[in-house]
């Protein structure tokens, strides 16, 4: 087991791996790294199964049974990504039952183009919940507007969620709102509330991409604050994580089973070369978290990875550092819709290539 992997998981974070494929899957690729590098759980997302499907042959003979049958493309990519996230559950089977369904977590995300669509999001979060069949899937639902009633929906069903593309304190905020009610109403409906779980996960890295833009054209003493407002946006994340699951509101909850919603950190490789590679998993290390990293990120931790200062504590550091950045000129509510709505844009071009791609397959 690697050590500075075993440390990070002793400090309270939980190790993911952000990304999957069959290759993966098939050559013990993630079962080493669940074995060697204290890797308990697994997301994806349409530019990961884009990647996947679309490269090397793994996913042929699925793809020929699928031809044959006549199935569209928008049901073959169900098809074929529903098969990969059940198999990662099912090697996961040992982590999820040993820690008592806290990890050994897989996500699939819902459609990127269903963002804006409130009931069509908790139809495709039940069919995706139905489809994979395992306790240890996560669904993933986007953390708009439309997606905040639908978290809370399928929550209360009793399906258990991962909450993708926050960049705010103030969106997160809304996000456990969302959860706390839909507890509240899985609890009146009669289910076991100890048997649903959720993480909130804050993306990093890009809310230091786009500012950091934005301080280029500013220029001056402004460019000091460079490569700081990810990390100091996550300190006051997870300080109102602390504020909230220390409410009484979820008191009530805890003492009929239910448990927090994990703040995970998303994003967490560096797209500068300016900044450490391990920059966002460092200085990110708290409990009760979850980190997912790609590869990349993870082997550079384990390499030479040290864990930097704590997160517990900062939040007012934090605070002063984004009030330093607003005066400086950075209007934070248009950084963070900007980012909000370039992540749907992303996802959603991934998803028209990916359906390209298995159509094309299909032919």
């Amino acid at each position: 087991m690697n050590q500075r992997m075993r440390e990070l998981s002793d400090a309270g974070v939980s190790i993911w791996l952000d990304d999957l494929s069959r290759e993966r899957l098939t050559d013990g690729n993630l079962a080493g790294l669940i074995r060697d590098y204290s890797v308990v759980g697994v997301t994806t997302n349409p530019t990961i199964f884009d990647a996947a499907i679309g490269h090397g042959n793994a996913y042929d003979e699925q793809l020929a049974t699928l031809r044959t049958k006549g199935v569209e493309a928008a049901e073959a990519i169900k098809q074929l990504t529903t098969t990969d996230v059940r198999d990662a559950c099912d090697l996961f089977a040992d982590t999820y039952r040993s820690t008592g369904g806290k990890d050994g977590r897989v996500s699939i995300e819902v459609e990127p183009g269903l963002a804006h669509d409130t009931e069509a999001t908790i139809t495709q979060a039940r069919d995706l919940h139905e489809r994979v069949g395992r306790d240890e899937v996560l669904i993933k639902i986007p953390a708009t507007r439309a997606g905040l009633p639908a978290i809370s929906a399928t929550i209360a069903a009793g399906i258990s969620v991962n909450v993708t593309l926050i960049f705010s304190v103030e969106r997160y905020r809304e996000v456990v709102d969302a959860y706390l009610y839909g507890l509240e109403q899985a609890d009146k409906s009669g289910f076991d509330l100890s048997r649903i779980r959720s993480v909130a996960s804050l993306f990093v890295s890009r809310v230091d991409t786009e500012i950091d833009r934005r301080l280029d054209e500013i220029g001056g003493e402004a460019l000091a604050f460079k490569g700081k407002a990810g990390l100091a946006n996550a300190q006051l994340t997870y300080a109102a994580y602390e504020e909230i699951f220390g409410s009484e509101r979820f008191a009530a909850l805890k003492a009929k089973g239910a448990h927090e919603q994990r703040p995970l950190w998303a994003s967490t490789g560096v797209k500068s070369p300016d900044y450490p590679d391990t920059l966002y998993v460092a200085n990110l290390v708290a409990p009760n978290t979850v980190n997912t990293m790609p590869e990349k990120t993870l082997m550079a931790y384990a390499d030479h990875g040290e864990i930097g200062e704590p997160v517990i504590g900062s939040d007012m550091e934090a605070a002063a550092t984004m009030k330093v950045l607003e005066t400086a000129g950075i209007d934070m509510t248009d950084v963070f819709l900007t980012l909000e709505n370039e992540g749907v844009e992303k996802f959603e071009k991934s998803w028209a290539e990916l359906v390209a791609t298995v159509q094309k397959a299909l032919v």
